[in-house]
């Protein structure tokens, strides 16, 4: 592989694995907050059980997203320094706000949180716990709003062959970025929500038989877990929609590869699966299972409107970009070469389903978690189905139940990964992206983003991250564990009151 293949593997592979512990951040620390919140406001003892028990995992999966978010901003000043160069003026500003909420707010707060549970007032307490949770989600939102300007260029100006921000307003209210951080924060309570489930679904079962002090704990998060997987998901359809809106004036050429439509289509059909190599020139021959015009409304909110295919798409690119790289060493081995407009078809193709396929799994783990818990009948004379009075309070006896549950946990990581990996290679041969109606010269190819760097300076750097990244994924899941099976028990403070003596950084 050469310099820019071996850059994108590695940018690839450091982000991917960020993205694991972003999205249960944003959205368990939400929830934490809320619990914290139902405890302050009714003192019962299973919201302050539950604020420990998911606080202490939200702790863990923290410190390591932030060890590994680190390693993001190296990347553009080690194997991107030309990007770096291109878009410093504008790039910077965002990520300088993000690292102001993220460093300054949420560590203080969440300083705070950890260690005033018996220093500061419950309501000063929650307050923390709130700031830290919002500053999470507006630290998400300075990074969204930096990459969506790499999808879509806003608020610049074309000065000696750089852009230059006019308009910071202009940047952080991108309609790009309006539309993807209501879709990504309702992705990050999809993850939150699978991982309650799985979770409060192994505990409750697998004390189904006996005595649990903390079974109210477990049925009250597996019930939370169970509702907010189901609003999440039906967020993501909503937000979800409006983007695909966008991309497709935004970034046609993404949304055709989403669709494999090779040719212009009026009205444009919806393809569901498809079998066999949608990469191939004749596409649409493999494509089974279409929803007619279904593809027009989502364009365009009408059954009628033309969707332009990849290779119309492409003639109109080559026109007005070029049809080979510019003959510059710097470009290595594609200098002079023809341009390859068309993302990965597989890729984007199924990266698009699959986003999709297990978030809606997902939604129906929840809904499934919601049918096996109900809630205990307060009012017996009102019950309008007695054929489910069997199921009151009780969990399912067989295997299935928690196993499923468990598994499910994966389900919104995947769709998650799935629709990031589809978003940023959608886009190429652009690392940013022209925008149809704005500035000329605002655009850059990947191939011209890399820094001048040899195979062999690229290798180590890959092999070192992804092995230190390999090393931190089994600590993360070494403490997990250890946590998820202590329980309510290994977080509480001892029933003597003497203070725990466990490590500094997740005592509290």
């Amino acid at each position: 592989m050469d310099v820019l293949q071996l850059a994108r593997w590695q940018f690839g592979i450091t982000t991917v694995y960020h993205f694991l512990m972003v999205p249960l951040t944003i959205g368990l620390s939400v929830l934490v907050a809320g619990m914290q919140t139902a405890w302050v406001r009714t003192g019962h003892e299973r919201y302050y059980k539950m604020t420990k028990f998911w606080g202490k995992l939200l702790l863990v999966n923290f410190a390591m997203g932030v060890v590994t978010g680190i390693v993001q901003e190296f990347q553009f000043g080690m194997n991107w320094n030309a990007y770096s160069r291109f878009v410093g003026d504008v790039f910077g500003a965002p990520l300088a706000m993000e690292g102001l909420v993220a460093f300054f707010v949420e560590s203080t707060f969440l300083g705070l949180w950890i260690f005033g549970w018996d220093r500061l007032s419950k309501r000063v307490h929650l307050a923390c716990a709130w700031a830290f949770s919002l500053a999470t989600i507006a630290s998400a939102y300075f990074i969204l709003a930096a990459n969506s300007w790499m999808q879509h260029p806003v608020g610049v100006d074309f000065v000696d062959g750089r852009p230059r921000m006019n308009s910071i307003w202009a940047v952080l209210t991108n309609n790009t970025a309006l539309a993807a951080i209501p879709h990504t924060i309702a992705g990050a309570f999809s993850v939150a929500a699978a991982f309650i489930v799985g979770v409060a679904a192994w505990h409750l079962w697998r004390k189904r038989n006996g005595d649990d002090e903390h079974r109210s704990v477990w049925r009250t998060s597996l019930r939370l877990g169970g509702w907010v997987g189901v609003v999440a998901f039906a967020a993501l359809a909503i937000t979800g929609d409006t983007q695909g809106k966008l991309m497709f004036e935004q970034q046609p050429m993404k949304m055709a590869s989403a669709e494999a439509l090779c040719h212009t289509e009026q009205p444009a059909s919806f393809s569901i699966i498809a079998i066999g190599d949608v990469s191939k020139q004749n596409c649409e021959d493999v494509k089974t299972f279409n929803v007619p015009a279904l593809l027009s409304f989502l364009a365009h909110s009408d059954f009628k409107t033309e969707v332009k295919g990849v290779e119309d798409l492409v003639g109109q690119y080559q026109a007005k970009y070029g049809t080979n790289y510019p003959d510059d060493p710097a470009l290595g081995e594609l200098a002079g070469k023809p341009i390859d407009y068309t993302p990965s078809l597989p890729v984007t193709y199924w990266g698009f389903r699959i986003m999709i396929g297990f978030g809606a799994i997902s939604a129906g783990i929840g809904v499934l978690a919601l049918w096996a818990s109900p809630s205990p009948d307060r009012h017996p004379r009102r019950r309008r189905f007695a054929p489910l009075a069997h199921r009151k309070g009780r969990i399912p006896d067989s295997k299935w139940f928690p196993r499923l549950a468990l598994l499910g946990i994966a389900t919104p990581f995947i769709g998650n990964s799935a629709g990031w990996i589809f978003t940023e290679m959608g886009r190429q041969p652009f690392v940013v992206v022209p925008n149809p109606s704005g500035v000329d010269g605002v655009w850059m190819f990947t191939a011209q983003a890399v820094s001048n760097l040899s195979t062999g300076e690229v290798w180590t750097s890959l092999l070192a991250l992804t092995s230190l990244y390999a090393v931190l994924g089994v600590v993360e899941v070494f403490l997990m564990r250890k946590y998820v099976r202590g329980g309510v028990e290994g977080v509480l403070p001892p029933k003597d009151g003497q203070p725990k003596t466990e490590s500094l950084s997740f005592a509290y």
